[in-house]
């Protein structure tokens, strides 16, 4: 394997994860194009040019190149604006690969460059590895109806795994996903789970990572900036802001719980068409049920500094409607922080219910507040259980998945191509 080239076709490697539609697929690109060109494989990564003072390359690191390819306006763009835009989008990528030499692999993330990919495959004989971060059809199994794509987005996700070479899934739900609702051949499909950077995201404590984030009380004296970090429990949200996210659910389980002096802190911003007016929605819940005083919303970070905001945290909450993987709950416990999700998609492999944090069935605040107030209740047992979710962490790497994916990427290339039927 000498080459590949990764289509991110809505959304940069190089934006902020949390904001505008950048969340946990730029993470895994970033990530995944930096452990591949450490293991020997030079990758291009193509991605819409959203901004005119963008260069036309970017050399991250050696063999880690993110393109800027022109597809319309060099502004930010509709979600449901983009689909118009992939013709001019391949076209302009498969001009690239020719000049730049070729390729031995194409790997596409999201339904977009999946059909972007599809062509691509086609037009220069390519083998197509396809990851799709989130299905249609199983945002709608969740009671999230997505607009973006509508029937078109189902109908090109059935075209795209019906002819990629390979298939990635995050774990075994999504794999059985895949079968189930678009017919996926088994014999395709790869699980490769994502890593996390443990350079980063590791266990640390958390009185110094409140002092650290400024949050102190009065008068009480300690080493650390001449104060001692408050007690108060946190609850942490991490994530876009969108009906997807679930943040409805999250403040209405800090509604729930019966700790008046209980915060939740949410760090990320509205996403997409429907998230500001998610946002305004989630505010008014909070002013209803009282608890807007104790939701302190905090704009989207910068991906490395957000181990600090998880080890000040209690707990997490990920009370997502559907998670393909659920890369918040992995980076929460690589940093030894108990987890309370919902018991969808990813979520249900990366939290072990009882051991690392708990998963919640249905979509009920009272369950998720009855889930935090036991580990708030019981210091031992959040402690164990942030124990416990670090070690299971260790084994998620990207040198690992860089290992696992350079291997496919090389038999695909030497395989007979699937054909469309």
């Amino acid at each position: 394997m000498r080459r590949l080239a990764i289509l991110s076709f809505h959304t940069s490697p190089l934006a902020q994860p949390g904001s505008g539609d950048s969340g946990g697929m730029n993470v895994y690109v970033r990530e995944l194009g930096s452990a591949l060109a450490q293991a020997g494989v030079e990758c291009d990564i193509y991605t819409r040019r959203w901004s005119e003072d963008l260069p036309a390359e970017v050399a991250v690191e050696p063999g880690f190149t993110v393109v800027h390819v022109p597809a319309g306006p060099a502004s930010d763009i509709a979600k449901e604006d983009l689909a118009e835009l992939v013709p001019a989008f391949t076209d302009r990528v498969i001009d690239r690969i020719r000049s730049s030499g070729g390729v031995d692999a194409v790997h596409a993330n999201y339904w977009l460059s999946g059909v972007a990919g599809h062509a691509v495959k086609h037009e220069l004989d390519l083998p197509l590895v396809s990851t799709f971060h989130t299905l249609a059809r199983v945002k709608a199994d969740g009671g999230t109806v997505d607009a973006v794509g509508g029937g078109d987005r189902v109908a090109a996700e059935v075209e795209v795994v019906a002819c990629s070479d390979a298939i990635l899934a995050n774990c075994s739900e999504e794999s059985l996903d895949l079968q189930h609702h678009y017919a996926a051949p088994a014999e395709r499909i790869e699980i490769v789970p994502p890593g996390v950077d443990h350079a980063f995201f590791s266990p640390g404590d958390r009185d110094g990572a409140r002092a650290a984030l400024g949050w102190s009380s009065p008068g009480r004296i300690s080493a650390v900036g001449g104060r001692l970090a408050d007690k108060h429990p946190v609850l942490l949200f991490v994530g876009r802001i969108q009906p997807l996210k679930g943040l409805d659910v999250a403040v209405a389980a800090l509604a729930a719980l019966d700790r008046p002096d209980a915060e939740l802190v949410v760090v990320g911003g509205p996403s997409g068409g429907d998230g500001p007016a998610e946002l305004a929605r989630v505010t008014a819940m909070a002013h209803e049920l009282g608890v807007a005083g104790r939701v302190r919303f905090v704009p989207a970070q910068p991906h490395h500094l957000l181990s600090t905001w998880y080890r000040a945290a209690d707990v997490v909450l990920v009370p997502s409607r559907s998670e393909s993987f659920g890369l918040v709950a992995l980076e929460a416990a690589a940093c030894g922080v108990p987890v309370v999700a919902a018991a969808v998609g990813g979520l249900r492999t990366l939290v072990d219910d009882g051991r690392t944090g708990f998963l919640v069935e249905g979509r009920d605040p009272g369950d998720f507040a009855a889930s935090v107030e036991r580990l708030l209740a019981d210091p031992a047992l959040a402690s164990a259980m942030g124990s416990a979710g670090a070690l299971r962490a260790q084994g998620y790497t990207w040198s690992t998945a860089a290992a696992r994916l350079r291997r496919l990427y090389t038999d695909v290339s030497a395989r007979s191509l699937v054909t469309c039927t």
